[in-house]
């Protein structure tokens, strides 16, 4: 199964599935562009984007509502310090110490938890 979403205006509002022989039974990048065409041969018009349950390419599994940048799908950052990762997830600026750490958006640093 191959999966697809749709994006309007850098946010995914929709999610589908697609029959791997749809796609041309190949990878990506090939899967998509045959994915693309057979999803608007459906009248399913707009943007659509393959995305990987397995989370093997374009970062984490597309959701509706999740961002889609050009590069990776990803949630919204938890503070705006962190920093987006080449697999779409949020790093701390610093790496999170050993024990019961939260983060403090007020000082940028890891604080033990109460």
């Amino acid at each position: 199964m191959a999966h697809f979403a749709k994006i309007e205006n850098g946010k995914v509002t929709t999610c589908i599935v697609v029959e791997n022989e749809d796609c041309g039974g190949g990878n990506l990048p090939e899967s998509e562009a045959i994915g693309q065409a057979f999803i608007a041969s459906l009248g399913f018009d707009g943007d659509w984007v393959q995305t990987s349950y397995n989370k093997d390419f374009r970062g984490q599994y597309a959701g509706i509502g999740m961002t889609w940048n050009g590069s990776v799908f990803h949630g919204p950052s938890p503070y705006p310090s962190w920093v987006l990762n080449d697999d779409g997830l949020w790093d701390a600026p610093t790496q999170k110490p050993d024990g019961d750490y939260c983060w403090d958006e007020e000082t940028t640093s890891w604080v033990l938890s109460e």
